[in-house]
């Protein structure tokens, strides 16, 4: 019998009307039965405009993830729950039951300024599970390529440890791309990779582009000859910057790609209503997402990837229309659309 079960059956008859989880957490802030909660550890700069964060997760969230995926943080600003993907960095099951994110401030970033410049140890925060498929398969390919690019050698870390901390004889061949080593996140450990690859037989090539051109296809062809065989068999992962994703994509098929930000190229010139009934409704624009224009009023909808991706986020719409931001794609009601890639077109109503 646990802990909890045993807190809330007893609070129960006295938390009329409160629920027993509003008196768990004065116990425990991260004993909760309807929400997944975490406790920031250690906040560590790691350049001059990322941190580490380390997170104590609560009672109920998986720490045995897929190398690669990313979780869903929430936190709280101004009083209203903004939620954010970040990839998880350490290697799965972690001994000290611990979960690392890298979180780097973006000029757009809202929730990722905050969370550098903010949080600190102690701040408590809300957890979506685990989830994602850019990770590696099983078994293990005896060769893998990765290409990253700035912040996308986020998952790759979370890969490399696993394959270390498994001792998985393959051999990896990495090409990372960054901006000056001053604002290279996790450029120390590659190299340390580099020096003593142990199992992993593992070969970095770096592309600092402070004093050359932009990474592009056919440089990553000749630093990898066998490149394209390896993406056709689905041994080759690259997460970086959207121009540089969709042109290896092109050029190498059946490479497998983690994009960090929706593309929001047919995001419609102007937007209009989104109506969440007794929960509000806001105006926004044609590039602002339901799921956002949710968030900006303190409503926090079902969701994961942010992406597109999941399907975690499906909502019907009860009437208007949308438009998906990706595409153009334009859906009415009566049909079931992701909320996080589609924006208002005039109005969109839904039953919540």
């Amino acid at each position: 019998m646990s802990i909890i079960g045993t807190l809330s059956r007893a609070l129960k008859h006295l938390s009329t009307p409160l629920l027993p989880d509003d008196y768990t957490h004065l116990v425990n802030p991260l004993w909760s039965r309807r929400q997944l909660r975490g406790q920031i550890e250690s906040v560590t700069r790691t350049t001059p405009t990322t941190a580490e964060l380390v997170i104590r997760p609560g009672w109920g969230v998986p720490t045995d993830f897929r190398a690669g995926q990313f979780i869903g943080i929430g936190i709280s600003v101004g009083g209203k729950y903004l939620w954010r993907s970040y990839s998880l960095t350490n290697a799965p099951r972690p001994a000290n039951g611990l979960l690392t994110i890298s979180v780097r401030a973006l000029d757009e970033g809202y929730v990722s300024q905050h969370l550098v410049a903010y949080a600190g140890p102690g701040t408590v925060v809300r957890l979506a599970a685990p989830a994602g498929e850019f990770h590696l398969p099983e078994p293990v390919p005896a060769r893998i390529a990765f290409v990253t690019a700035g912040s996308g050698v986020t998952p790759v870390m979370s890969m490399l440890r696993d394959l270390a901390r498994r001792g998985i004889v393959s051999e990896v061949v990495h090409v990372h791309s960054y901006r000056g080593e001053g604002d290279a996140v996790f450029l120390p450990e590659l190299r340390e990779f580099a020096a003593h690859a142990g199992s992993l037989n593992y070969t970095l090539h770096e592309w600092d582009t402070s004093a050359r051109a932009r990474l592009i296809s056919e440089d990553v062809a000749a630093m990898i000859p066998d490149f394209g065989e390896l993406a056709s068999s689905a041994s080759a992962f690259a997460c970086g910057p959207a121009a540089l994703l969709a042109e290896l994509e092109g050029a190498f098929p059946g490479i497998k790609t983690e994009r960090f930000a929706v593309d929001r190229g047919a995001a419609g010139e102007t937007g209009g209503t989104v109506d969440l009934g007794s929960r509000g409704r806001v105006e926004v624009d044609g590039a602002t997402t339901v799921l956002e224009a949710a968030e900006s009023i303190g409503v926090t909808l079902p969701h994961g990837c942010r992406m597109g991706i999941c399907a975690t986020c499906v909502q019907q719409l009860a009437d208007g229309a949308v438009r998906d931001i990706r595409n153009g794609t334009t859906f009415e009601a009566g049909e079931r659309i992701r909320t996080c890639v589609c924006a208002p077109v005039g109005s969109a109503t839904f039953d919540l």
